[in-house]
């Protein structure tokens, strides 16, 4: 035990000399830093959330404790923990606990910590931190962020790629390059920087399977799950229904089908939009979209790499959409839809009680038959739903234009996400 505290209190400080990518959320913590409430970071592993923590506790003297060892998760006697932090690290107030949904009881420590005038800064892997586990034991006490892979500007920050208002066609064509790029390989900070390949991709995805999954839950069916799992990551930008998967990968149930899903969504690993309705019940009852929270690890996982450009763009808009969401003040909401003429729209972003924006993600808008296809469904959708603001995200086409009676934004997918 007192040897992992000090291995661990060698490895902050290896990490705190080190050139680190300023991440776009770290003022939704850094702004409550030196205020007596819970920060909560959450988000899929190895997203940099230990890293992302370090930079926000820079110029304060804190104590770190990683639960992700199992000597120390496994300790009955929390307290003990505090006597090492002590020893090598002082009277610090500022502590610093990494994957504490790790250690058993985790809340009611931390709610002990807090009552003793403890600084807390927590981070774990399990979408739960954010439920009622959460809610239920600290109400009122804490703020909480969601740290995903690195957004395509962090993206373009580690490659030293210089963001600017303006750029020549010769810094298009090289954004481009490093969009196809960033689509291939996601935004895992170690692929990123380190240039780790799909290998490691590969490890990690079966380490979260493991760990937050199989061990956590105590599942029987371990193989069922890892197909599942594989399946949902080869099918992204997709609909699924929890009664087709049964039937396709031959479970015994649908439920067991809505528990592994849940299990997945709560790693982080997969996310979902339902079908926007104005009747709850056909919103609920609808089949779901299906995105993975990065790229890179469904190319290296799934059965095949993807050649279909046009849903990794899908995939990349709807991940920003929900980092949008996870981390805006403003209350968004964020859905697909579906007319009975098949008519598609790849999102509707619902604020308040309104619907704001409509939003299509094409590949080839040059393809005439697509741009009418996207276009029919967007001017059908704007005056069901009673929505003008339309906008079509492209590779590489920025206009604007009218098409029957309704004005289009047209905004390249790079352009978007650096906005």
């Amino acid at each position: 035990m007192r040897q992992s505290i000090q291995r661990q209190k060698l490895e902050k400080e290896r990490v705190a000399g080190s050139d680190l990518v300023k991440r776009d959320v770290a003022e939704n913590i850094e702004s409550y830093l030196r205020h007596d409430i819970i920060k909560i970071v959450t988000g899929i592993r190895r997203s940099g959330k230990s890293i992302f923590c370090f930079m926000v506790l820079d110029d304060v003297d804190f104590g770190y404790v990683n639960f992700d060892e199992k000597e120390i998760a496994k300790l009955d006697n929390y307290d003990e923990i505090l006597r090492y932090v002590q020893e090598f690290y002082g009277d610090v107030e500022y502590l610093f606990l990494d994957e504490i949904q790790n250690l058993n009881n985790w809340e009611l420590w931390v709610n002990s910590l807090h009552r003793r005038g403890y600084n807390l800064l927590i981070t774990g892997s399990n979408a739960k931190l954010l439920s009622r586990e959460l809610a239920t034991h600290l109400t009122g006490r804490h703020i909480s962020v969601e740290l995903f892979p690195f957004s395509f500007k962090e993206y373009l920050d580690a490659v030293g790629f210089d963001i600017k208002d303006e750029y020549i066609e010769e810094e298009i064509g090289i954004i481009l390059n490093y969009l196809k790029r960033y689509m291939e390989i996601g935004g895992f900070p170690e692929v990123v920087v380190k240039g780790y390949d799909h290998k490691y991709l590969q490890t990690l995805f079966d380490s979260i399977i493991l760990k937050d999954v199989v061990q956590r839950h105590n599942v029987r069916y371990a193989d069922d799950l890892y197909s599942l799992a594989k399946f949902l990551m080869s099918s992204f930008s997709n609909e699924i229904s929890y009664t087709k998967l049964k039937n396709t990968l031959n479970f015994r149930s649908v439920n067991t089908v809505q528990s592994y899903v849940r299990y997945l969504e709560d790693t982080y690993l997969i996310f979902h939009l339902d079908m926007f309705s104005f009747k709850q019940r056909e919103q609920i009852k609808s089949p779901k979209k299906m995105y993975v929270i990065d790229t890179g690890m469904a190319n290296a996982v799934s059965f095949k790499f993807s050649e279909d450009i046009g849903n990794m763009m899908e995939n990349t808009v709807a991940v920003e959409l929900l980092r949008q969401k996870s981390n805006s003040i403003s209350r968004i909401e964020v859905y697909y839809w579906k007319d009975t003429q098949h008519r598609e729209i790849d999102f509707v972003i619902k604020e308040g009680p309104d619907i704001s924006q409509l939003i299509q993600v094409c590949y080839n808008i040059n393809d005439l038959k697509t741009r009418e296809r996207e276009l029919r469904s967007l001017v059908g959708a704007a005056k069901e739903l009673n929505c003008n603001n339309l906008l079509v995200i492209t590779w590489d086409y920025d206009n604007t234009e009218e098409y029957n009676g309704n004005s289009i934004r047209y905004v390249p997918l790079w352009k978007w996400l650096q906005k």
